[in-house]
């Protein structure tokens, strides 16, 4: 037997329902802001994954993505069974790790220094001349490689010459490639990357330091036991970001470095996805390639956070 509702009860059942989204209304220009973005992931990353079904089947423009046949794991097989598998798949991870041990800590390192400096002028001036670099376009970044590792006329090369050593071909060098792709990534986003750790350092407050002083801890001692353990949370939320993206090494610079002398070791997933998916028009092959490449990074990256989660307090979730 349904009992009416008194004119006490419907109020109470219309304020609770108001104060349910009274936090909603109340923040409205902030749920605003998030439109844009959302839009944006599923308009250009989710709505897109119908496509990916392409990787599963014997693609046929003439047939469209829903009419064309189902071949199950064929293209997967075929990329396993790729003569050259072993060769693409090591130079990803050698890379990805190369870079991982070599870019992702030096940002940390330069962060550190830059806040220990105590000129303010000196540190703006390092911090400017560190991050310019990051807005130079790739071409432009590997052209300067080029033309400074040039055999008859770069400037690495004379150095060499006057120490008394003989010019290198660097750029046509397969034991170079790895190097010079990295370093120069380093040097390329390193004061960039700086930013969001001098924005941790700047978080941390001044009495922690205060105390460490007292404490008579020199600055050694409070960079180890105050300023690492104090951006230690946001190194381990990026570093899982990092390691999440370990099979994607970049794919511009490396098509620009890359020539007929450095194959051997320059060739990636990403660059092996160029030449069989729009230079040979393999559509299908090329969707199971990155297929492959996506789920190898989902994979890690749910490792990774793991394994964050069960050695620290931080993680992604």
């Amino acid at each position: 037997m349904n009992v009416p509702l008194t004119g006490a009860s419907k109020s109470r059942r219309i304020g609770a329902q108001g104060s349910r989204w009274k936090p909603y209304t109340r923040n409205y220009q902030l749920y605003l802001l998030l439109l844009p973005p959302l839009v944006y992931y599923i308009a250009f990353h989710y709505v897109p994954m119908y496509g990916v079904q392409i990787a599963f089947k014997q693609f046929n423009a003439t047939l469209g993505i829903s009419g064309s046949p189902w071949i199950g794991f064929t293209h997967f097989e075929r990329f396993f069974s790729y003569y050259n598998f072993t060769t693409i798949l090591t130079n990803t991870v050698v890379i990805s790790l190369y870079a991982l041990a070599v870019g992702f800590f030096t940002p940390i390192l330069l962060a550190i220094m830059i806040n220990e400096v105590r000129h303010r002028w000196f540190r703006k001036l390092v911090q400017n001349a560190t991050y310019m670099p990051h807005f130079l376009s790739v071409v432009v970044v590997v052209g300067m490689m080029v033309s400074f590792t040039s055999l008859n006329s770069g400037v690495v090369n004379r150095l060499i010459e006057l120490l008394g050593g003989t010019p290198i071909a660097f750029m046509m060098e397969s034991s170079w490639f790895k190097t010079l792709f990295v370093m120069s990534n380093v040097w390329e986003h390193m004061g960039w990357n700086a930013i969001i750790y001098l924005a941790a350092l700047a978080g941390i407050s001044p009495e922690l330091y205060e105390a460490a002083i007292v404490d008579g801890a020199g600055k050694w001692k409070r960079i180890i036991h105050v300023s690492i353990p104090g951006i230690m949370s946001t190194v381990i939320v990026l570093l899982i970001l990092r390691v999440g993206q370990l099979l994607n090494v970049g794919f511009e610079k490396i098509l620009l470095m890359q020539n007929d002398a450095n194959l051997s070791a320059s060739d990636v997933i990403s660059t092996y996805l160029y030449r069989s998916g729009l230079l040979e028009g393999q559509f299908s092959y090329a969707a199971a390639v990155g297929l492959f490449n996506s789920v190898c990074n989902f994979a890690i990256l749910i490792l990774a956070n793991y394994l964050a989660r069960r050695m620290s307090e931080n993680s992604l979730w």
